[in-house]
C-alpha cells in the first residue's frame, strides 16, 4: 500500500474578496477521494490549503510525512476552482515542484489542469487526469503500488482522458465519451482536516458555523458560458435518504448551525426533496440550509418541499434582466420565471439571492438597465455580481477566443477584469456592480424605522445611476467591438 498526501491548492489567503467574506468551506471532492483511497488500504494524509497560511505549511507536511505519491485533487464543488485563478495555479505548480523535489510521484486532477495541463506537467506532475477521473486514478495507483519507479509511459499505458510529457512533448489522450463514475461517492474524510479551524473563522466573522454538503454532481443544462470539465453535461443525483443520513451525521458530529449545499442544482424534483425532508424530520429536524437552483425549477410544489426540508435561502442564476441576453446565453429561463420563482420562495419565508452576470457578448446599455429593473422589481435579499468570464470548452469561449489577449485568467475572484472586447471597459461594470449591491442594501432599510434613511439612500442611488448613464459613452470600448452581434 502507498503513502499518499492528498492536497488541493485553493488558498483563501490568496483571494482577498473571499478572505473578507470569511465563509470558507472544506474541500469536499478532495476529502471524498481521500476517503476512497483510505478505504482501499492506503496511508492517507490531507493538506487542506483553504485556511493554510501559505505553501510553506504544505512544505512542512510534505517533509514530515514523506509520501510516495502526492495527489493534487482540486475541489470540484468549489465554484472558484472553475475560474482557474492565476494565483491558485501558481500555488499548484509550486506544490508540484516541491513534491517532486521530495522524491514523490505526482498526479494532478482539477478544472484548470483539465483545460490546460501543460503548466502542471512542466512543473513536474507525472500526469494530469481529465474530469473526475476516479476510475483512471485507481488504475494508476494500483500500478504505482506495484512499482513506484515505473516510467510515465508505463504508468499511463492504455489509459484515456489524461495528459503527460513523453519524450519532451505534450501528449493528450482523450476518449470520445468521458463520463463521471455513476456509482455513489465516498463520504468525505472529515477527520483528516481541522474542522475546528473552520468553526473559529465562521464564529468570529458571523456568529454561527456552516458546513458544506453535495446532494448531486454536475448539471444537465447547457448555458453557453458554463464550463463542465469535471462532470460534463451529466447530472448525477444521490439517493435522498443517503443525503439525509449524511446531514444527520454532520449534525451529530459537528453541530453546524447551517449547511451550504454546493450542488449546481439542488433537488431538481419536489418528490426527491420531500423524501429528503421526511427522513431528516424523523431524525429530529434538519439543519437550516442554503441551495442553488434554477428559476424554472421552482414550482409551487418545489417551494413547499424546500420549506419542509429546512431550506432558508436559495440562490437563483438570474444572470440578466434582459430576455435578449438570457436567450443569447441559452439560459432556458424567462424574466417572468425569475420573478415568479422569487415570489414563490418569498411566500414560504425563504430568502432569495440572485447571481447576476454583466458584460455578456452583445450586451448594451438597455440590457444593463433591464437588469437594474429586475433587481428593483424582484427585490432579492442578496445579489452576487460578476462579469462574463470566458472558460475554455464553452460556446462563449469559442465566440470570443480571437479577442483574448495575454490575460486569460483572473488573478483572484475580485478581479472583474474584462478579458474580451465587451461593450464597456472593466471600470464601468465595476461601477454597475457596486450600484446593484447598494440597491439591495438600501432595500433592507425599506421599513418604517429606517424609512428616511431608505429614502436618502435611494435618492443617492438614482443620482449616481443618472450620472453613470450620462457618461456611459466614455466607458465604451473601441467601436469596432462595441456592436458585436449575438450569434
Amino acid at each position: 500500500m502507498l503513502s499518499v498526501l492528498v492536497a488541493h491548492s485553493y488558498f483563501l489567503r490568496f483571494d482577498r474578496k473571499q478572505q473578507e467574506r470569511a465563509k470558507p468551506y472544506p474541500p469536499l471532492a478532495t476529502l471524498q477521494v481521500a476517503s476512497m483511497l483510505r478505504r482501499q488500504g492506503h496511508a492517507v494524509r490531507v493538506f487542506d490549503a483553504m485556511l493554510a497560511d501559505g505553501v510553506a505549511e504544505y512544505q512542512q507536511l510534505l517533509a514530515a510525512s514523506r509520501p510516495q505519491l502526492v495527489l493534487l485533487y482540486e475541489d470540484s464543488f468549489n465554484f472558484l476552482s472553475k475560474m482557474c485563478l492565476d494565483r491558485m495555479r501558481e500555488a499548484s505548480c509550486e506544490m508540484i515542484g516541491l513534491a517532486r523535489d521530495s522524491g514523490a510521484r505526482v498526479i494532478a486532477v482539477g478544472s484548470d489542469a483539465s483545460d490546460r495541463p501543460e503548466p502542471y506537467l512542466r512543473a513536474g506532475a507525472d500526469t494530469v487526469l481529465f474530469g473526475e477521473a476516479l476510475q483512471t486514478l485507481q488504475t494508476l495507483i494500483e500500478r504505482l503500488d506495484a512499482d513506484m519507479h515505473r516510467s510515465v509511459g508505463s504508468l499511463i499505458d492504455g489509459q484515456q482522458d489524461l495528459a503527460a510529457i513523453l519524450s519532451g512533448q505534450l501528449k493528450l489522450f482523450k476518449s470520445a465519451h468521458r463520463l463521471p463514475s455513476p456509482r455513489q461517492i465516498d463520504a468525505p474524510a472529515w477527520d483528516l482536516i481541522d474542522i475546528e479551524r473552520y468553526r473559529t473563522v465562521w464564529q468570529r466573522a458571523h456568529g454561527f458555523f456552516s458546513l458544506n454538503m453535495a446532494a448531486s454532481r454536475g448539471c444537465s443544462f447547457r448555458c453557453t458560458w458554463c464550463s463542465k470539465p469535471i462532470w460534463g453535461n451529466q447530472y448525477l443525483q444521490r439517493d435522498a435518504q443517503e443525503v439525509a443520513a449524511e446531514m444527520i451525521e454532520l449534525k451529530r458530529r459537528f453541530q453546524p448551525d447551517h449547511i451550504w449545499f454546493a450542488d449546481d442544482i439542488f433537488g431538481f424534483r419536489p418528490k426527491w426533496v420531500c423524501e429528503f425532508a421526511e427522513v431528516v424530520s424523523a431524525a429530529g429536524g434538519p439543519v437550516p440550509f442554503t441551495i442553488q437552483t434554477r428559476a424554472d425549477l421552482v414550482s409551487v410544489a418545489m417551494a413547499d418541499a424546500l420549506k419542509q426540508a429546512g431550506c432558508t435561502e436559495a440562490w437563483l442564476g438570474a444572470e440578466s434582466g434582459s430576455q435578449r441576453i438570457l436567450d443569447a446565453m441559452n439560459k432556458g429561463t424567462t424574466i417572468q420565471e425569475i420573478l415568479t420563482a422569487r415570489d414563490r420562495l418569498r411566500a414560504k419565508g425563504i430568502r432569495v439571492g440572485f447571481f447576476i452576470q454583466l458584460g455578456y457578448l452583445g450586451e448594451q446599455l438597455e440590457d444593463i438597465l433591464a437588469t437594474r429593473s429586475l433587481i428593483e422589481q424582484a427585490r432579492p435579499d442578496d445579489v452576487g455580481v460578476s462579469v462574463s468570464y470566458p472558460l475554455p470548452g464553452t460556446v462563449f469561449y469559442d465566440q470570443v477566443r480571437q479577442q483574448l489577449g495575454r490575460k486569460t485568467h483572473w488573478r483572484e475572484s475580485n478581479d472583474l477584469d474584462m478579458m474580451f472586447h465587451g461593450t464597456y471597459v472593466s471600470d464601468f461594470y465595476r461601477a454597475v456592480r457596486d450600484l446593484l449591491h447598494e440597491h439591495v442594501s438600501a432595500e433592507k432599510l425599506n421599513s418604517p424605522p429606517d424609512s428616511e434613511q431608505h429614502r436618502r439612500a435611494m435618492q443617492s442611488l438614482r443620482a449616481r445611476w443618472e450620472d453613470l448613464v450620462a457618461r456611459e459613452q466614455e466607458f465604451r470600448r473601441d467601436r469596432r467591438f462595441a456592436s458585436i452581434a449575438i450569434n
